[in-house]
């Protein structure tokens, strides 16, 4: 099995409704997020993918997030827009962006801070 990580970034804002403390009040992050994505079979060139298409998928997936207060998203107008259920919803975008592909998404992890991040996975 093999696996590759990509990375790409955004700058957002948030809150966290119902939390006690500093982030219940509007705030921003620039976040980083990386992809990890596995598979078995290497083409002819000996590559799982080419990781200019693994960042050109994600690069498409994070412009929704970018510059944005990501509580007014539909996505998170229930669902607080935590570090984790940020990463929940890029795993998913990024397992259909790259359906049809010999790879799978095996991981997202998005960093609130340089020491902070949340990982989803299935």
């Amino acid at each position: 099995m093999f696996e590759l990580c990509v990375q790409g970034s955004f700058a957002a804002a948030h809150r966290l409704r119902g939390y006690r403390g500093r982030c219940e009040n509007l705030h921003g992050h620039n976040y980083r997020v990386e992809v990890a994505v596995a598979g078995e079979e290497l083409d002819r060139c000996g590559l799982l993918a080419d990781f200019s298409l693994l960042k050109e998928k994600l690069r498409r997936v994070l412009k929704r997030f970018d510059h944005v207060d990501l509580n007014r998203l539909a996505e998170f107008r229930r669902n607080n827009p935590s570090a984790e259920n940020l990463a929940r919803d890029i795993y998913r975008r990024m397992k259909k962006a790259l359906a049809g592909l010999p790879v799978s998404v095996r991981r997202v992890s998005v960093w609130e801070s340089e020491n902070s991040y949340a990982s989803y996975y299935e």
